[in-house]
Parts: structure tokens; C-alpha cells; sequence
């Protein structure tokens, strides 16, 4: 169903209320999401993205209710990735020919995927689309932000930002507007977003926003490709990705552990209680990786100024929902942040060693090479997990310099 979004500009895409993985299974999408597509009807019809390739028929037959597909002009690719241009192959059956505008690196990942050589107008970040009645679409291009393909289209005149995966979230809606959302949803939906998608990219994101900025557009509108569309003060949300693109921390302490007789449980809460007792103010979250969803995990490691990572010793390394979790938090790129180490074991107790080459490798600052205990932690254990958590509340507390 076509809703208005500003002058002539309309929403035409799809919400999936279904939707519960994205990337494969790689990550948790457990309040749905949307694929914004957009149609601006000035002296030019311009369809900005298109929907996901399962609803590309009926992504199709609903345009065909907004628009004669031989009337639009241009189609505007911002990016390669399928939930946005997957509709484009049956689309453009329907209207050969049609001018595709994309970045140069877009031309590999479309042609990669669909096999076609469409009419394709590859544009760089500057260049200018006239669209009629006075108003442009200049292109931006986003690499890596979060594909080498990956760019934005601004709207001149209704000064609207297309900015396709930046500033978005996994949030289906029958609302089209952030101001209308649960805001709560909005902001944790936004920042798992960024944390699981966004965060390797630091360093890009610092230079873009700068880039963004200098170029001097008004920005009365941003509309992502994913989730709901920021028009009150939109400027909230790229003040949201100026903070979180400086190695973000908040005043938390994650602990992340799994266990096989809960030996390696127990430890963990201990200390947490530990961390908790000497420092009041810190906020103290435990997760078992083998039941926690590894994005909502990913997302408090995020949040946090330092993690704790446990696992028991099997077969003379840690168990297999750790690595994963492990897997992902390298891959993140995380900096400025601490870590610490624990585990129990039964015969060779490698585990806490191997969990500290990892973390370090992962880029985190690890305090000593950990806590581990043999069989299940007596009362004596206990005590001494409960110390191990006061000093690394310590630890955690010590300003980290970012490289």
C-alpha cells in the first residue's frame, strides 16, 4: 500500500512481520522488519530501491496500483545486497531498458547476482540526477557502510536522505514514522543494528558523518531501508552514530559464559556479585551463550566498558556456543575495552588460557590470565570468584586509550 512521505515523494515497499533471521541465520530479527522502497514523482518518476525477491510479485502489482511501470524513468540502486534489490530482476523484465543507477562497485555485486546487463549508469559520490521541477538526487557513496556497493540519495528541495542500511533498524510497523514508535523498541532495535552490522566500520562512519556534514544538506527527512523514517529532528539518529562510532561504552559490565555441570555458572555469578560489590554504580549483566541470542549478546558487548568470558575445558579447548560468540566478537572489531577470563575443568584445564589469547587477539585489554578452578568451586571458590569480580570492577574502572 502506497503512504505519502513528503510532497511527491511515497512510500511503496513491503513490511515482514515475519521475518525472525536475516543474513542466513547470522542475525536475530525478532520484531520483523521492512524493505523501504520509495517513489518520487516530479518531472521524472524515480523508484528508490526496490524489496526483497520473495515479494517480488506482490511488491510489482502494488507499484502497478501507484504508477504505469512504462512511466517510471529511473531506478535508483543504492545498494546490491538482495532484501533491497531483489525485485529488480522481475521488475525490469517488465520494463527493459529502464536507466539503473548505481555506484561502479554495484555494477560487480548486481551483475554478480542477477547475470544481466541492464541499463546501468554508474555514479560516483557528487554527481547530480535532475528529476524535475527544480529539484536533484545527489548520490553519496556509503562503502562499506556496509558493503563495498553501498551509497545514499538526497532528495534536493524536500532535503530527504535515502540512506539505505545507515540509520535504519529491523522493526516492522504499521507506522511509517519513528516519532509514532514504541521509542524504546525504536532505540534497542537501532542500536543492535548498528552494534552487529555497523560497528567493524567504525573508522569508515567517523569519515562519512564528517563527509555528510561539510557537504552542507538540510536534512528534513532520513529514510532508511530498513524500519521507520526519522522526520522529527532526524538528526537524532546520526548524533546517535557520531557516539557509537567512538568506541562506545557504557558503565556496564557484561559477563558471558557456558557450562557444562554449571561449575563454570557459578563462578560467573560469583563474579558478578563480586563486580557488583565494589562497584554500586556499574550496571552487571550475566549471559549464558548457550541460550542467549548471540545478537543481543553482540549488542552488550557493545554497550559495555569491559566483558568476562568463561567457559569449562572440553576435549582441551572451551566449548562450541563460546567460540562462536568468541568468533563474532572478533570479527567486530571492538576497541577500548577490557576483558577477563575463568573456567573450570576437570583434567587439563586449558580453558582460561585459550579464552585470553582470545580476547586478545580480539583487541581487548585483559587483566591476568584468569580464574579457573578445578571440578565444581567449593565455598572457597566462591570467595575467591567473588574477589576475582572486585578486582576486575577495578580493572574495568581504569580509563583504556583507543588505537
Amino acid at each position: 500500500m502506497e503512504r505519502t512521505v513528503k510532497n511527491n515523494v511515497s512510500w511503496v515497499g513491503k513490511v515482514d512481520w515475519e521475518l525472525r533471521s536475516f543474513h542466513g541465520f547470522e542475525l536475530s530479527t525478532f520484531r520483523g522488519t521492512t524493505y523501504n522502497s520509495y517513489l518520487i514523482r516530479e518531472g521524472k518518476n524515480v523508484l528508490v530501491d526496490t524489496v526483497w525477491n520473495p515479494y517480488a510479485k506482490e511488491f510489482i502489482d502494488n507499484l502497478k496500483k501507484s504508477i504505469d511501470l512504462n512511466k517510471i524513468d529511473y531506478i535508483v540502486a543504492n545498494h546490491g545486497e538482495t532484501d533491497h534489490s531483489g525485485s529488480l530482476a522481475a521488475l525490469i523484465k517488465r520494463i527493459p531498458g529502464v536507466p539503473v543507477f548505481c555506484t561502479e562497485n554495484a555494477l560487480d555485486s548486481l551483475k554478480g547476482q542477477f547475470h544481466k546487463n541492464w541499463n546501468f549508469h554508474p555514479v560516483k559520490t557528487g554527481d547530480r540526477l535532475p528529476v524535475g521541477n527544480g529539484k536533484e538526487l545527489v548520490f553519496l557513496e556509503m562503502t562499506m557502510l556496509h558493503w563495498p556497493d553501498s551509497m545514499a540519495s538526497y532528495l534536493t528541495g524536500d532535503n530527504i536522505l535515502f540512506s539505505n542500511d545507515a540509520f535504519g533498524q529491523h522493526l516492522a510497523s504499521i507506522e511509517l514514522w519513528a516519532d509514532l514508535a514504541d521509542q524504546c523498541a525504536l532505540y534497542e532495535e537501532a542500536i543492535k543494528y548498528y552494534a552487529n552490522i555497523l560497528q567493524p566500520y567504525n573508522a569508515i562512519m567517523q569519515n562519512k558523518l564528517k563527509e555528510i556534514a561539510a557537504m552542507g544538506l538540510p536534512m528534513e527527512m532520513i529514510a532508511p531501508s530498513h524500519g521507520l523514517i526519522w522526520r522529527t529532528d532526524p538528526m537524532q539518529i546520526v548524533n546517535l552514530y557520531a557516539a557509537w562510532a567512538e568506541a562506545y561504552r557504557e558503565n556496564q559490565v557484561t559477563l558471558i559464559y557456558d557450562t557444562m555441570w554449571k561449575g563454570t555458572q557459578a563462578l560467573a555469578h560469583a563474579i558478578s556479585q563480586g563486580v557488583k560489590a565494589a562497584d554500586p554504580s556499574v550496571r552487571v549483566l550475566v549471559c549464558n551463550a548457550g541460550n542467549t541470542d548471540k545478537n543481543d549478546i553482540i549488542t552488550e558487548v557493545f554497550r559495555s566498558k569491559a566483558v568476562a568470558v568463561g567457559s569449562p575445558t572440553v576435549n582441551n579447548g572451551i566449548l562450541s556456543t563460546m567460540a562462536a560468540i568468541l568468533t563474532l566478537i572478533e570479527e567486530m572489531k571492538f576497541k577500548g575495552k577490557k576483558a577477563a577470563v575463568f573456567g573450570c575443568y576437570g583434567w587439563s584445564g586449558e580453558s582460561p588460557r585459550i579464552l585470553h589469547q582470545w580476547m586478545k587477539k580480539a583487541g581487548f585489554d585483559v587483566m591476568d590470565e584468569g580464574i579457573r578452578y578445578k571440578w565444581h568451586p567449593d565455598d572457597a571458590g566462591l570467595t575467591a570468584a567473588f574477589e576475582y569480580g572486585r578486582k576486575f570492577a577495578g580493572f574495568a574502572g581504569q580509563t583504556n586509550a583507543v588505537r
